[in-house]
Order: structure tokens, then C-alpha cells, then sequence
């Protein structure tokens, strides 16, 4: 049932991939900043979206990108696995929720009133209070 999953090791290179994609995005948000009031604005969108892209593409063809699409992949299998509810199961589960959620609001309500009603009981300051 369980699948063998061979794990393949981080190479300096794959490391050095991320540094370099992390670099690159951060290098095009500086642009971004950096050509505030020197460039038309979709120039300066245009060099951050391409930055991102860029180094989402370097990120990809690291072993890290790799293993990130693989868990990508893998969640959207898991999610196919889900029990979803009927439109009826879940009117019907929320409407329980709310009778619930009333019911032990009154309960509460109740014994904060007898534990209030007996602290003054007690204490002897029965005009006190509401």
C-alpha cells in the first residue's frame, strides 16, 4: 500500500539555486523601490513580476522545486481521498451546531445565575448587585 519514497540528497548546487532565486526576487523588489521616481510604473511592475518569475524557475529546477511539486502533486491526490458533505449533511450539522451552541448558552447561563445567587447567599450582600 505504501510506496518506498527514495529520498535524493541536497546537492551544493541545489542549495546555491535557492540562494540564487531567493536573490533574485529580492533584487527585483529592490529595483522596484529603486526606479520609484525615475520609470513609468508598469516598467517597475514589470521588472518585479519578471524578478519573481525568474526565480521561481531557478527555485523549480532545484531539488527543492522538485520536491515541492512532488508534495504539490501529492496533496492534490490526498485531496481527491476527501469525504465531502452533502449540501443537506451540512444545512443539518450547522442548524445541530446552533441548537447546541443555545442550549449550553442557557445552561451556563443558569448555573452562573444559582452561583451568583449563592456567592450572595453567602456573603450576606443580597441588596448588591443585579
Amino acid at each position: 500500500m505504501n510506496d518506498i519514497v527514495r529520498q535524493e540528497g541536497v546537492t551544493g548546487a541545489d542549495k546555491a539555486k535557492l540562494y540564487a532565486a531567493i536573490l533574485i526576487a529580492v533584487a527585483g523588489l529592490a529595483a522596484f523601490y529603486f526606479l520609484k521616481g525615475d520609470q513609468d510604473d508598469w516598467i517597475r511592475w514589470s521588472v518585479f513580476v519578471g524578478s519573481l518569475v525568474v526565480g521561481a524557475l531557478v527555485f523549480a529546477v532545484s531539488q527543492y522545486g522538485r520536491d515541492f511539486w512532488k508534495f504539490v502533486l501529492d496533496a492534490r491526490i490526498e485531496l481527491y481521498k476527501v469525504f465531502w458533505p452533502t449540501r443537506q449533511e451540512t444545512g443539518t450539522m450547522t442548524v445541530v451546531v446552533f441548537v447546541f451552541v443555545i442550549i449550553m448558552s442557557l445552561f451556563f447561563w443558569g448555573v452562573d445565575s444559582v452561583l451568583s445567587w449563592a456567592t450572595r447567599s453567602i456573603l450576606g450582600s443580597a441588596d448588591a448587585g443585579g
